[in-house]
């Protein structure tokens, strides 16, 4: 199967490593025709059904920490130098409560909402790492802001954004998968069991833990299917898919609310109807959980 896009991959953007290291032109750069993106807080600006909105790189607060996202490529800004301002505080609230945010991922064009995805993630790193985790002292934009320094004389520690690696795995024995829903899920919906990997850890390894730990099934045979970037606030979801050796559950409710086992039938028709299905309502299009499914239906044809 090939792969359709996955929601907030593909930016058109030329990150430009060598540019980022270079201070005189940067600044050259936000002193030309440079564009700023606009956002409210870590939320993009957009008009209904409409694309990002850009403002002139003036439009920045003089004492505005600024992240050069890169050079946008194509369309009318092609070749222009594209920033995001840090907002003055992170996001602490879960990914499922930002309503703003969600009504313009459903409309956002592919491209720009690659972009808004990025920007996400750097700018929310940016607002939660504004202190050394070495000393405590303050610290700045480097690279672009691709990077933050400690600006104590005595320490110097260079700080990076952070991306949290997650494994996602679609699970099947005897021709069913394997699916999951946690409480904060709408009504009816399931999809793919989940986990953060941890440190020390494969990703076959966190699939074999996660698995059992949320759902009590053993795994293996485990192979891998496509990722995703995830900006709330800034995972990596890498897709797989795994092999049980029985279809006895037994579900951590402290994990998990419910699992299930699904026919091909059952998803096909959750897939082909969403929330009319009358079996349970598949992961919105803009999850990588939608697509490990339309790849595992695609399989089995």
């Amino acid at each position: 199967m090939t792969m359709p896009p996955i929601a907030f991959a593909g930016a058109p953007l030329d990150r430009d490593d060598h540019l980022r290291g270079d201070p005189a032109r940067l600044e050259a750069l936000r002193r030309g025709d440079a564009v700023l993106l606009r956002l409210d807080g870590l939320a993009p600006e957009v008009a209904e059904g409409g694309p990002l909105e850009w403002l002139p790189i003036t439009s920045a607060a003089p004492d505005a920490e600024l992240v050069f996202l890169g050079l946008l490529q194509g369309g009318p800004l092609d070749g222009r130098g594209a920033f995001a301002q840090v907002p003055l505080a992170g996001d602490p609230d879960p990914a499922f409560t930002h309503r703003k945010t969600w009504g313009a991922v459903a409309t956002l064009p592919a491209s720009d909402l690659a972009i808004y995805g990025t920007a996400r993630s750097v700018l929310d790193w940016h607002a939660r790492h504004r202190f050394c985790a070495r000393c405590g002292q303050p610290t700045i934009p480097a690279k672009g802001g691709w990077q933050r320094d400690c600006s104590a004389d005595a320490c110097k520690a260079q700080h990076f954004p952070r991306v949290d690696p997650v494994a996602i795995m679609l699970v099947e024995c005897e021709g069913q998968l394997l699916l999951g829903r946690q409480a904060r899920f709408p009504e009816r919906s399931y999809s793919a069991l989940a986990g953060f990997i941890e440190p020390g850890e494969t990703i076959e390894e966190a699939v074999v833990r996660e698995v059992f730990e949320e759902a009590g099934v053993r795994v293996g045979n485990i192979g891998y299917i496509a990722s995703q970037s995830w900006p709330f606030p800034s995972q990596l979801m890498i897709g797989c898919i795994a092999r049980a050796d029985s279809l006895a559950l037994n579900i951590d409710l402290s994990e998990i609310e419910d699992a299930r086992w699904f026919t091909r039938a059952q998803v096909a028709e959750a897939m082909a109807l969403g929330k009319d299905s009358t079996t349970f309502v598949p992961p919105p299009t803009q999850a990588v959980a939608h697509h490990l499914l339309a790849w595992w239906l695609e399989q089995l044809q």
